[in-house]
């Protein structure tokens, strides 16, 4: 069984072996979340992480397919958990984040009947929700993405939702439908022009090649970036209605938000910092945003040897989709016009 100090044991092993069976063997890409636990002990692991750490790994996905196939030098699980999994998983164990609990520390308000304790077990209940384990939507949310707000999402990351079948997809817009103004294609010209791949510890680790590299770091910035701007959204919503619709508590704003600097400057200058902490020109223009005691809003490690959202630039624009959820939109011919992101 695996540790919270050892996580490359063969419990760990085995649900790599397990998950690249069902990702890659199966194309199984329903994949949420993966546990292991011996009922006491409970590890839990985001698919995403495995996907991206595991599954997009060139190297490690052939030695996976050369051992199915009986072309290694043994084929016993055993062969793949020492030979193949575990020196992998050394190199990279200290990217690998899980949730962890034992049930024995819940024992006391679990089993009395002093109904005081009981929030304690609230954590433990939201961990083990279906909404939680199988990233269910939650039906009375009112903060939930419709489609069309989802579509224009991708459409200023710079992605596309595409079908395989009966499964839907999420990937690059296709070469010639690319436009330098989306998050993600902006941001891969930054990666390339400032030689940003060559500062990464283990640049082999986000693809086999410049390309794919590219991608996946740029992609993975672009997911923090609008992460921490829908994050935002909802707070701004949920201060405004808590403070009787007072349209002050606004924050997101072109008053206030007037390019990429001006999010950097939310993120970490007020967001991540006490109000007496921050800086004198941050001050007045957001002086009723709370600070967050949050790690979303600490520079990830990506960011610290890549680039940050002031990196991008200002002034490019992309094409204004034609299902588009603005409400003020400027005068279009033949459903075509530009917006600034």
């Amino acid at each position: 069984m695996i540790t919270t100090k050892k996580l490359n044991a063969k419990a760990f092993q085995e649900l790599v072996l397990y998950y690249l069976r069902e990702r890659i063997t199966h194309k199984n890409l329903e994949v949420k979340h993966l546990v292991a636990t011996n009922i006491n002990e409970w590890f839990i692991f985001d698919a995403t992480l495995f996907d991206r750490l595991f599954a997009q790994n060139k190297n490690l996905v052939k030695q996976f397919n050369d051992f199915e196939g009986g072309r290694l030098a043994d084929t016993k699980t055993d062969f793949f958990y020492k030979q193949i999994a575990e020196p992998f998983i050394a190199d990279i164990a200290t990217e690998i984040e899980f949730t962890y609990f034992n049930i024995q520390d819940y024992q006391k308000p679990l089993r009395n009947a002093d109904k005081g304790d009981d929030n304690s077990l609230i954590a433990l209940f939201k961990l083990l929700s279906p909404e939680h384990l199988l990233k269910l939507p939650f039906t009375n949310d009112s903060n939930s993405l419709d489609k069309r707000f989802y579509s224009e999402l991708l459409h200023i990351i710079g992605l596309t939702e595409t079908k395989e079948g009966s499964k839907k997809l999420i990937e690059r817009n296709k070469a010639g439908e690319r436009h330098t103004g989306t998050i993600l294609e902006d941001a891969i010209i930054q990666l390339d022009s400032l030689d940003k791949l060559s500062r990464l510890d283990k640049p082999n680790q986000f693809g086999s090649t410049n390309q794919e590299r590219l991608f996946n770091v740029a992609l993975e910035l672009s997911i923090t970036w609008i992460n921490r701007i829908l994050f935002l959204k909802l707070l701004e919503a949920q201060l405004i209605t808590y403070h009787k619709g007072d349209k002050s508590f606004s924050f997101l704003n072109l008053d206030k938000i007037k390019n990429y600097d001006d999010l950097n400057s939310l993120f970490f200058q007020v967001l991540a910092r006490k109000y007496d902490d921050r800086n004198h020109d941050v001050k007045k223009a957001f002086e009723k945003v709370p600070y967050l005691n949050s790690s979303l809003f600490e520079p990830t490690d990506i960011e610290q040897v890549t680039l940050f959202i002031s990196n991008p630039k200002d002034d490019k624009t992309i094409p204004i989709i034609s299902q588009t959820v603005l409400k003020k939109r400027p005068r279009q011919k033949n459903g075509t016009g530009n917006f600034n992101t």
